[in-house]
């Protein structure tokens, strides 16, 4: 038995890994509070509605109840979505509340961690959290809503995406007090976002001079009017971001033709490969993430645009089987190790290793590792190699427009970029892959590979 790192907030139990098996203890200071779920049937109506992670009860006994979660193959972070992700996890959160609070139950916490992104919609994964309603006590766990979810999308809205980022330094959500000076005085006259935010600060700084002060009264049916109206207010909210990449296929330098080629090329690559998981590295809004074939159960696409996964991801939603994981990920500074001893949350680079999965894609990627990000080939080559057995590579020569528009913004350090060539790159990535295929896509000057790890 390995209990994870990140599993240690909570006395309630933890999760723990059992061979291949990931498993969750429950201890005896929690068990009447999940027999009380139990009996009322709160799970089994939170896993018909698709909000909370199915599992199974394994064993129990006096000293511990053990379950199963349904696996999840890889789990992302808050820090690593979109708005609409963003905005979804946080409206799961206060759904589940109010669904909750109508069946006399509450979440003790509301931890943007406890949300996780499976089968293209979010999904609550903390079992525990779970627990019965006292009459007239507030929800205890408002302010980390407004510091993990609502004080980070009113950020994020008014001064850029990347505020979505704030917890992968701030691990226990925004400052409030902060918050509320960034938002700016006009807020405070808002209906929502004064109780929520202002208020939520000062009363917090109140708090901690006057400790002994009893929690004030509120009842059940004020609580679920407050959720309503700030769920209802987070529903309405947009980021109006319009990036190069937004439409990046709209403006690339292939004609209907060599775009259908490379299309055509990468489904029959990946097909002959009976892969069944995926990641498309810097794969835009996931048009070729959706060329792989249908056997591929699950395909993870990364992109450093938050606009062009928030229309991969809003795309995914029309699907009624999707099988696409849109996350935001630099690869120039991906997700960092953070929390106690840097092992609460695994870096992105690390989770993916740990996934392994089938067949990685790297289309139109390249180019800006090596150029814009100064990675010599064999960096590159290196890194991928530990992350899947098959490579699908784009390798633009210096004939390509993206190329020399990098190129030609080097200006007098031009020079120092001559061995960005194909012979130079098929020898930097021979010494970590096989190549089995080789194609040059018509009418253009990219090449596309299939490599096979060494």
């Amino acid at each position: 038995m390995k209990r994870l790192p990140a599993s240690y907030r909570d006395p309630s139990g933890y999760i723990f890994l059992d061979g291949d098996h990931l498993r969750r203890q429950i201890n005896p200071v929690f068990f009447e509070e999940y027999s009380a779920a139990v009996n009322a049937g709160i799970y089994e109506k939170l896993f018909a509605k698709g909000w909370l992670i199915p599992h199974r009860e394994v064993s129990q006994d006096e000293n511990k109840i053990i379950l199963e979660p349904e696996h999840i193959p890889f789990i992302s972070y808050p820090y690593e979505w979109s708005f609409t992700q963003y905005k979804h996890a946080a409206q799961l959160t206060l759904r589940l509340q109010m669904f909750l609070l109508e069946h006399d139950f509450s979440l003790k916490d509301a931890s943007a961690f406890n949300i996780t992104f499976h089968n293209g919609k979010a999904i609550f994964i903390d079992t525990l959290s779970i627990e019965r309603y006292k009459e007239n006590e507030p929800w205890r766990a408002l302010q980390q809503f407004e510091m993990h979810f609502f004080g980070t999308l009113l950020l994020a809205e008014k001064y850029g995406a990347q505020h979505l980022k704030t917890l992968s330094h701030q691990i226990n959500g925004v400052d409030l007090k902060e918050t509320s000076k960034l938002l700016g005085w006009k807020s405070r006259f808002h209906p929502v976002i004064y109780p929520n935010i202002h208020l939520m600060a000062k009363d917090n700084g109140e708090a901690q001079t006057n400790t002994a002060e009893k929690s004030p009264k509120i009842s059940k049916e004020s609580q679920l009017k407050i959720l309503k109206v700030l769920e209802m207010h987070i529903s309405g909210m947009s980021l109006s971001e319009s990036t190069e990449w937004t439409a990046y296929y709209d403006q690339t330098n292939y004609d209907a033709a060599s775009f259908g080629n490379k299309k055509q090329l990468i489904h029959d690559w990946s097909n002959a490969l009976d892969a069944k998981t995926a990641i498309d590295l810097g794969g835009n809004d996931g048009t070729f993430a959706r060329e792989l074939p249908s056997s591929i159960e699950q395909v993870i696409v990364s992109d450093i645009d938050q606009a062009a996964i928030d229309y991969c991801y809003k795309k995914e939603l029309e699907s009624s089987d999707s099988k696409i994981l849109p996350i935001v990920i630099d690869l120039m500074q991906p997700s960092p190790s953070i929390g106690f001893g840097n092992n609460e949350r695994k870096s992105f680079s690390k989770r993916i290793e740990n996934l392994q999965p089938d067949l990685s894609l790297a289309l139109a990627l390249i180019h800006h590792i090596t150029l814009t990000g100064n990675v010599p080939f064999e960096m590159s080559a290196a890194f991928f190699s530990r992350i899947s057995k098959h490579l699908i590579i784009e390798f633009p020569d210096r004939e390509d427009s993206w190329v020399q528009f990098i190129l030609d913004s080097k200006r007098d350090a031009r020079h120092l970029f001559d061995d960005y060539n194909l012979s130079a790159f098929a020898k930097a990535y021979s010494e970590y892959y096989h190549i089995d295929k080789k194609q040059k896509i018509e009418g253009t000057h990219r090449t596309l590979f299939l490599m096979r790890r060494k």
